[in-house]
């Protein structure tokens, strides 16, 4: 399995989102900065990531996106199904790139393809374990600073 840049880029933003600024508003400017994203198609990834429920924005001089539900509740599965699609695996695929086997004269006795859906679902259930806010459990175990770096001047 490979995941999008896409994905990637829409799981570093909501663990941002949740290690950074512990779910507040914040701008895509600074999520871009700090995770080295291109801005432009971060905006690109909001959209997506709204349009799943997973963040909202703000409008104004305090605004940005904020997570629509608590880290603990945004799982991985559904950050892949956001900007990905479902998590599928399909054994046996038409000519139209569509997976035939549930329609497959052979579909109960192909053993391969029924390993697979079996896959599929422990698969979806692996990805559900996980969640932002393991992500970012897991930075604080390994001793990341939260918050914006600080910044140093000379004279």
């Amino acid at each position: 399995m490979k995941l999008s840049t896409r994905c990637r880029y829409a799981t570093l933003a909501l663990f941002d989102i949740a290690f950074h600024v512990e779910g507040e508003p914040t701008q895509v400017r600074q999520i871009a900065e700090r995770q080295g994203i291109p801005a432009r198609f971060l905006e690109q990834i909001f959209q997506d990531l709204k349009r799943a429920d997973l963040v909202d924005g703000k409008r104004g001089r305090n605004g940005g996106y904020f997570l629509r539900r608590p880290p603990e509740q945004i799982t991985l599965r559904d950050i892949i199904k956001a900007t990905d699609g479902p998590v599928e695996v399909s054994f046996c695929m038409g000519e139209d790139d569509q997976p035939t086997h549930r329609a497959c004269p052979r579909n109960s006795r192909c053993i391969p393809a029924v390993v697979w859906t079996e896959i599929a679902a422990r698969m979806a259930e692996v990805l559900d374990e996980y969640t932002v806010a393991d992500l970012v459990r897991r930075a604080l175990e390994a001793g990341l600073n939260r918050g914006e770096p600080g910044y140093m001047y000379f004279i």
